[in-house]
């Protein structure tokens, strides 16, 4: 077993920094983020949490700060652009950059305005709350708090109606810039030395994840950091180029790992030498830059047959994240599949969305490195068939559709059958594209913001939870809170043979749709009817269990197989 860096030159100091000193030092460019772990992941709720651990004195953990020397340089921390001026001792983030970032980030009128540094401190409710759509009197934003100076002004001026919380905002203020927060800082040239001990502190005790951990190893040199690939920017690369949404670096990661080799979850240390590896690679000549580059071309190969062949538009709606993984492999090896098998492969990406999770006991690393073995370099027939028969046992089954909840496979599979039927805006009539759906979402997990329902209450808490009770609307036009409404009174923009069609696009008819005011309980049994027998039409025609999964044509080597001696003579002629 190698030994690795040869360890630190002198053991970290200890010392400690008041909020009111530290973050002033990131805005002024002496604290930085090596590019090793460049990528930010926390949410709106992470942000509110350390603050109200702040504010309430609780320990939100150490610093670890690699402290060298610096040459001037413009960059970005968050939202921040900032301009680092040269020194001899600036400080690098090893451990504790989301705190930071969010701190620099929250505390600055230059980052307060995205999310999910946009946080406000209720002085009325003592708590610190999420951009509140109408800030009232009582709310004063995080850089305001932060700023004596700023907090009077604002007593003065916006906040003139709430002098009576004056004390409530000097506690706060006060415990914020004089809140002390531990930090080693350690003096080491070795860039190795820095990775290993991030390496170990993200394996031992709270462990950030694979992708991330990855990122790290491979990290390189940070000179030309900023224009080097990495997963992050293979993510918003695919994105950007599909409109698919934004895929998580895990599976990201795991992408470019199975385009490499058919198992996705080997051991990531070793994966560009060859010393310590068990199997050989795909491509042993291939070096980082390629396999990252490479690997985002099989993505986006795979990305546009889901959206293209599969009818799956968006990655909210992807129902396993194996299934993308296993894609990505096959579109690496055969860019351009034979149109029959196109075909072959929509009915397997469907038929493993249905029995997969059975199948594999629904787990991630069975599920993808079965199949992943079944994809052989050079055999794209052998490979499809192969694939198919990890599951020809399986019994056909058809999703229940008892609830909506669009963090769960089925109703992914349900929003995926709407989507077939082309969704239109009950205001304008217009078919809701992509691009629509895309621009909604953004980068949320779930589709929950493009599937609005329609009666938040009605007296069965049973049908209040079916999908009948939800409308797939990818789009911000429409009016949520005014859909039942807008069901029964058609537009004066809408003609009647479109009103028709946006109706039928909801699994509506005007009889079933007037029922929205007559009765919403009858309303929602007739919807819930549609619903099923539509879902089940479309997995029908998408996972054509009733057809034999037969070799394209081409593969069958007809010619080899007769003889010319066997041909029946040609005719005389006279």
């Amino acid at each position: 077993m190698s030994s690795g860096p040869a360890g630190l030159e002198a053991q970290p100091t200890a010392t400690t920094y008041e909020l009111g000193d530290l973050v002033p030092l990131a805005w002024a460019g002496r604290v930085r983020v090596p590019h090793f772990q460049r990528d930010f992941r926390w949410q709106s709720q992470d942000v509110l949490r350390l603050f109200d651990s702040i504010v309430k004195g609780y320990p939100i953990g150490n610093l670890l700060l690699w402290v060298r020397r610096q040459q001037a340089e413009e960059f970005t921390l968050g939202r921040l652009k900032l301009t680092a001026p040269p020194h001899d001792e600036s400080l690098w983030v090893v451990d504790g950059q989301q705190r930071l970032t969010s701190l620099a980030n929250a505390l600055s009128t230059d980052g307060h305005p995205y999310k999910p540094f946009t946080v406000y401190y209720d002085l009325a409710a003592r708590e610190f709350v999420e951009s509140p759509r109408s800030p009232e009197r009582h709310h004063v934003a995080l850089p305001v708090l932060f700023d004596l100076k700023k907090l009077l002004t604002w007593f003065r001026t916006d906040g003139m109606d709430a002098s009576e919380y004056f004390d409530e905002a000097e506690r706060v203020a006060t415990a914020l810039r004089q809140y002390k927060v531990p930090a080693y800082l350690v003096r080491q040239d070795d860039r190795d030395a820095l990775t290993d001990i991030f390496d170990r502190m993200n394996n031992y005790g709270r462990r950030l994840n694979r992708a991330e951990i990855f990122s790290a190893l491979y990290s390189g040199e940070e000179k030309g950091a900023d224009d080097r690939l990495t997963l992050a920017r293979i993510s918003d690369n695919v994105a950007a180029r599909t409109g698919f949404g934004s895929v998580d670096t895990g599976t990201i990661l795991a992408s470019v790992l199975a385009r490499r080799g058919p198992d996705p979850m080997r051991d990531i240390r070793v994966e560009f030498s060859i010393a310590g590896r068990r199997t050989q690679p795909e491509f042993p000549d291939e070096d980082q830059l390629t396999a990252y580059s490479q690997g985002e071309e099989a993505l986006v190969r795979a990305v546009t047959f889901l959206i293209r062949d599969a009818g799956l538009p968006h990655i909210s709606l992807l129902p396993y994240r194996a299934l993308l993984v296993t894609l990505t492999r096959f579109f690496a090896h055969f860019p351009e599949p034979h149109p029959n098998n196109i075909r072959l492969l929509r009915r397997l990406f469907w038929r493993l969305s249905l029995v997969g999770p059975m199948v594999f006991k629904g787990s991630f690393t069975l599920f993808s490195r079965t199949l992943g073995s079944k994809i052989r370099p050079g055999d794209e027939e052998g490979s499809l068939r192969a694939m198919l028969d990890t599951i020809a046992d399986a019994r056909p089954v058809m999703p229940g559709a008892e609830r909506f909840r669009t963090n769960e496979a089925t109703t992914k599979i349900i929003l995926s059958a709407w989507w077939s039927l082309g969704p239109r805006s009950l205001t304008t009539g217009e078919i809701l594209d992509s691009q629509s759906l895309d621009t909604l979402l953004g980068a949320d997990r779930t589709a929950a913001n493009a599937a609005p329902m329609i009666f938040p209450r009605v007296k069965s808490p049973k049908s209040r939870l079916w999908p009948a009770n939800r409308l797939f609307l990818p789009t911000a036009s429409d009016p949520v809170s005014e859909i039942p409404t807008l069901l029964t009174h058609q537009s004066p923009e809408i003609d009647d043979e479109t009103w028709e069609s946006v109706l039928a696009s909801h699994l509506l008819d005007r009889d079933v749709a007037a029922l929205a005011d007559e009765d919403r309980d009858i309303f929602l049994a007739r919807r819930q009817e549609r619903v099923l027998q539509q879902l089940n039409g479309f997995l029908r025609r998408m996972a054509e269990w009733e057809y034999e999964d037969t070799p394209s044509l081409d593969s069958l080597d007809l010619d080899d197989e007769i003889e010319e001696s066997d041909l029946p003579p040609a005719p005389e002629v006279d």
